[in-house]
C-alpha cells in the first residue's frame, strides 16, 4: 500500500497520466512523435523542487508541472496541454484506488485460507452455540469458522466490484464538457492507463464512486471486527476456548505479570470504527456545490489512504491472529457439558409435537424440565423420568434426541455449502 499512497508514489502516477495525456496528443496529431520522447525521457520531479514551488503557486499540481516542465527543455510547454488539475489528479486517483483494491483483494485471499484452514480442521470440534451471549444449542468450531469465510467470500467479491466501480479517469476540461480535450483524446488516455472513461464528468469524477469503494471497505471491516470481536470473547478467562499467540517474555499487562490480553483482536476491532467513520465522511463529499468545490480535496487526502492502509493492515493482522491461534477442544466440550444435556431442550419440544402433542404443551413440558436443571438436576434424567415424554417417545427415540452426532449431523453441508471440502462428520 506504500508503494501505491505515498507521496512520492502519487506524483509519479501524476506523471504517467501527463505523460499519457502527451502520447494521446500525439496520436491525433497536436504534438510531435519526438517533443514526446523528450517529455519521457526529461521530464522528471523532486519532492523538494515541488515543495519550493508550491510556496509561489499556493497549489500542489501546478508545482508539479512546473516542475516537470523546467527539467524537460522546450518541449515542456506541451505538459498539461489542454487539461485541468483534476484530469491528472482524478485520473491517477482512479488507478491508486484500483491497484488499492487488488492488493486488498490478494490480503483477504490470504485470510481466507486461514479461515479454511481452521475450518476444516476443526470441522467436527464440537463447541456451544451462543446467543445473547447465553448457552444456545451445540455447533462446531469449523462451524463457526466457516461463517466467517462465507462473510469474508463476499466481501471480496464486493472488492472486486468496487474495483471495476472506481477504475474511472477523465480529460474533460475544466467543467467536463470537452471544451478543449476531445472525448477521443480521453478513451485513448483511459485505455493507456488500463481505465475506464467517466461517462459524465463534472470538473471532477463523481464522488459516489469513491463513497461506494469506502463504504465496501467500512463493510469489510465490519465483518473483521466481527471475528475479532468473536476472538475476544472466546479468550475471556471464564471461556478460553482459544488464544492469540503469546510470545516468551511479552508483557501482558505493566502491572500484572499473569494477564495475556486480546490486543490484537482489540487493535482490529478498534480499527474498523475509522474505517466506518472515514466511509461516512466520503458520502458527505459525494454532494458538490455545481460542478465542483473544494470541499472534498482535504478530506480525501485522509481518508482514501488512510482506509486503505487500515483495511490491509487489519487483514494482516487477522491472518497472523488465525495463523498463530492456540484452540482448546477440550475446554469447548467442558463448557458445553456445563449445563449437562440442557442444550438439546428444542429436540424434546420437537419430538413431543411429532408425536402428537400440542406445541404449546410440549413446549411447557420441556421447559418444566429445564427449570429443574436450572435447579441443579440433570435434564435428561428429568426428561427421561417424565411421564408426559414417556408416554409418547420411545427409548431409542430419546437417545437420538440427546445424541450429539445426531444434532451436529448437517454441519458438513454447511462447510461444503460455502466451498469447504471436509470429510464426513
Amino acid at each position: 500500500m506504500t508503494k501505491i499512497w505515498s507521496r512520492q508514489a502519487k506524483y509519479e502516477t501524476w506523471r504517467e497520466v501527463e505523460v499519457a495525456i502527451c502520447e494521446a496528443h500525439s496520436e491525433l496529431g497536436a504534438i510531435s512523435a519526438e517533443t514526446v520522447e523528450e517529455i519521457k525521457a526529461k521530464a522528471t520531479f523532486t519532492l523538494a523542487r515541488c515543495d519550493e514551488l508550491e510556496l509561489e503557486t499556493r497549489h500542489d499540481l501546478m508545482a508539479f508541472v512546473r516542475n516537470l516542465a523546467e527539467t524537460a527543455g522546450p518541449s515542456g510547454r506541451y505538459i498539461h496541454f489542454g487539461v485541468t488539475s483534476y484530469d491528472v489528479i482524478d485520473t491517477a486517483l482512479g488507478m491508486m484506488l484500483r491497484d488499492s483494491a487488488r492488493v486488498l483483494i490478494k490480503s483477504a485471499e490470504k485470510l481466507a485460507k486461514e479461515i479454511e484452514r481452521l475450518a476444516v480442521k476443526h470441522a467436527d470440534t464440537p463447541m456451544i452455540g451462543r446467543t445473547h451471549g447465553i448457552h444456545a444449542e451445540p455447533i462446531t468450531f469449523g462451524f463457526k469458522c466457516a461463517n466467517w469465510y462465507a462473510e469474508l467470500q463476499r466481501n471480496i467479491e464486493r472488492l472486486r466490484v468496487a474495483e471495476a466501480d472506481v477504475a474511472v479517469g477523465k480529460v474533460s476540461g475544466a467543467v467536463g464538457v470537452h471544451a478543449i480535450t476531445s472525448p477521443q483524446l480521453e478513451a485513448i488516455v483511459c485505455k493507456r492507463l488500463g481505465l475506464a472513461p467517466e461517462p459524465a464528468s463534472t470538473q471532477i469524477i463523481n464522488r459516489d464512486h469513491h463513497a461506494a469503494f469506502l463504504n465496501v471497505l467500512a463493510l469489510l471491516g465490519a465483518g473483521l471486527e466481527r471475528i475479532a470481536g468473536e476472538l475476544r470473547n472466546l479468550q475471556r478467562t471464564e471461556i478460553l476456548e482459544v488464544q492469540e499467540a503469546f510470545a516468551s517474555g511479552q508483557t501482558g499487562s505493566s502491572a500484572m505479570p499473569h494477564k495475556r490480553n486480546p490486543w490484537n483482536s482489540e487493535t482490529v476491532c478498534g480499527l474498523a470504527r475509522i474505517l466506518r467513520a472515514n466511509a461516512h465522511a466520503m458520502l458527505e463529499s459525494v454532494a458538490t456545490w455545481h460542478e465542483r468545490d473544494l470541499t472534498n480535496s482535504s478530506l480525501e487526502r485522509i481518508v482514501l489512504p488512510d482506509s486503505c492502509q487500515l483495511a490491509d493492515f487489519m487483514l494482516h493482522r487477522l491472518t497472523t491472529i488465525l495463523a498463530g491461534l492456540e484452540v482448546f477442544p477440550d475446554t469447548m466440550e467442558l463448557n458445553m457439558r456445563k449445563m449437562g444435556d440442557l442444550v438439546f431442550s428444542e429436540h424434546v419440544m420437537i419430538a413431543l409435537i411429532g408425536a402428537g402433542m400440542a406445541r404449546e404443551q410440549a413446549y411447557k413440558v420441556a421447559q418444566r424440565n429445564a427449570a429443574k436443571a436450572w435447579s441443579g438436576e440433570d435434564f435428561k434424567s428429568s426428561v427421561l423420568a417424565d411421564a408426559d415424554v414417556r408416554e409418547r417417545l420411545t427409548c431409542e427415540q430419546l437417545e437420538e434426541i440427546f445424541s450429539l452426532e445426531h444434532h451436529l449431523r448437517n454441519v458438513q453441508h454447511t462447510l461444503k455449502a460455502v466451498g469447504l471440502e471436509v470429510d464426513t462428520i
